[in-house]
């Protein structure tokens, strides 16, 4: 069987899109190809294969960096423009990538901000996705909002003042409130955005440690486009759980217990409304940085059962 490693920098969907491809060339009939989609927004996938990837060289496993992120192409050089960004051109990209590869079927591998774009892409293209797969998601941005709100409030050992009634009472009559952009500015005037994650989503020290170091490696900076032209599109107002009943392929779930941005709340959504198997395991929002084994062994699960 021939093996593949092959970094790919492809002009798909007017944007330039940065994947490599592992694995074999020839995976086993019916066997889907595996496309990761990391978090952030604004991230990149090189973090998950260099700390994980070994676990998974048996599978064909694209490792995409989405628009705009990571080795991809700047949101400004797209067709489309830097100025705006929305979830429908992201799942676009997805499809588009698996095109390209020739591709029958997909297990859409969602982290964090993934897990929404992974989720999004099995309800639009259910007959190419074989099921879904993700990772602590965020699902419901008003909600992860108050999350970061009450534990910064807690932090600094304020009490919790949410903005949200404020909002509603200022805003006109038939317009949508701005409460998840609220909450956020709140959250962050209290305490810097990385120190609040880190607070929320490592288990200990050591795994943070151990993720930073990896990024450091990567020399992957930025971001900041990607998360200002989605903000731009509210993403804080953006409640994603109403469309999760028109999911019609299996959804798997693995949680942290330690990543309070995901788990309960977030985690809730999809048990409720998708019917998703879930796996809780000891760990943060990386989980492959907490317990590898653990986590290998609820990735294999939620691939082949």
């Amino acid at each position: 069987m021939t093996w593949q490693d092959e970094p790919t920098l492809e002009r798909l969907n007017g944007a330039d899109l940065y994947f490599e491809v592992t694995g074999p060339e020839d995976p086993p009939p019916g066997e889907p190809t595996v496309v990761f989609l990391h978090g952030g927004p604004g991230y990149n996938s090189y973090a998950f294969r260099t700390l994980f990837g070994e676990r998974l060289e048996d599978r064909r496993v694209v490792y995409l960096d989405q628009r705009g992120s990571g080795r991809s192409g700047a949101l400004a050089d797209t067709d489309q423009g830097g100025d705006t960004l929305d979830l429908d051109t992201l799942v676009a990209d997805v499809e588009a990538v698996r095109e390209y590869l020739g591709a029958e079927s997909i297990v859409p591998l969602g982290h964090g901000f993934g897990a929404l774009v992974a989720l999004e892409y099995a309800r639009r293209w259910p007959t190419r996705t074989a099921r879904v797969v993700v990772v602590n998601p965020w699902l419901h941005f008003p909600e992860l909002a108050l999350t970061l709100l009450a534990e910064a409030s807690a932090r600094r050992g304020v009490p919790l003042d949410d903005p949200a009634a404020e909002v509603r009472a200022r805003t006109p009559e038939g317009e949508y409130a701005p409460v998840g952009e609220a909450r956020v500015e709140a959250a962050f005037g209290l305490l810097n955005a990385r120190d609040l994650l880190n607070t929320l989503q490592f288990r200990d020290a050591a795994s943070r440690m151990r993720q930073e170091f990896a990024d450091a490696e990567g020399q992957l900076v930025g971001g900041g486009e990607v998360q200002e032209a989605l903000v731009n599109q509210g993403l804080w107002e953006f409640e994603y759980p109403p469309f999760l009943a028109e999911l019609r392929r299996p959804v798997f779930v693995i949680a942290g217990v330690h990543d309070r941005t995901s788990y309960p709340e977030q985690v809730q959504w999809l048990a409720d409304l998708a019917d998703a198997d879930v796996t809780v395991l000891d760990a943060g929002h990386y989980p492959w940085l907490d317990d590898e084994d653990a986590f290998a062994e609820a990735l294999e699960e939620a691939l082949t059962r």
